[in-house]
């Protein structure tokens, strides 16, 4: 009997190839579940889009519920980055102005969905998807709410008289209309011509932020 020395045995790290397949198969994944939502999209539709065998899927992306789970977080992580860094910057600047903080969280996901990758696009219709539907609140809470917390504090800096529940409602808001931007840009064409992207974070900007001052502005006075 060979000695037992508690140590695990090494493991191998991921070949070039299997990370490609892996990020193959979780864009396609997270391309149908953006068109046909969680309950339409199903393994062997994934499968057939990435071009792997559906044994694959399981193997690199667990149950459907893991797999959503992941194509959430995987660009999750890098849209939390970018508002830190925005925000960092605005804060730095010494004016960090209800407009400027708005800003900060809106614009490197309109920026992203619009200039990043084609998969972006797909990426804010599926998030779209997620924030209208309740069974999707730990995804939220775990990839979304950390940042969230931080601009509302931020918020909450900037009005002091304002209520935490007032903020939190018009920041809803201001979420809903960002996402109205990717998730519904065939029909804001259709009323209102085509606008290009900068017009429409411009028109955004202002939305929100006279949402924002109309809104606490009636909390304050308890209307």
């Amino acid at each position: 009997m060979g000695l037992q020395t508690g140590k695990k045995p090494r493991q191998r790290a991921p070949s070039k190839r299997a990370l490609k397949t892996r990020e193959t198969i979780l864009d396609a994944a997270e391309y149908l579940f953006s068109e046909r939502s969680f309950d339409g999209a199903s393994i062997r539709d994934i499968a057939a889009r990435a071009e792997v065998p559906v044994g694959l899927v399981s193997h690199h992306g667990g149950s459907k519920e893991t797999l959503f789970f992941t194509v959430i977080a995987r660009r999750a992580d890098e849209l939390a980055r970018l508002r830190a860094e925005a925000l960092e910057t605005c804060l730095a600047s010494g004016q960090p102005d209800l407009r400027r903080v708005i800003a900060c969280f809106v614009l490197p996901f309109l920026h992203q969905t619009h200039h990043g990758q084609p998969q972006w696009r797909a990426y804010g219709r599926l998030i779209a998807i997620v924030s209208a539907d309740e069974r999707w609140r730990e995804i939220t809470q775990a990839c979304f709410d950390p940042t969230a917390n931080i601009f509302l504090d931020q918020i909450a800096r900037i009005l002091p008289d304002a209520s935490r529940g007032a903020i939190g409602s018009s920041f809803v808001f201001m979420v809903s209309s960002m996402l109205a931007i990717c998730a519904s840009s065939w029909r804001i064409e259709a009323l209102s011509a085509h606008q290009d992207i900068e017009t429409l974070e411009e028109h955004l900007l202002d939305f929100c932020e006279a949402g924002f001052a109309a809104n606490l502005g009636r909390m304050a006075r308890g209307v």
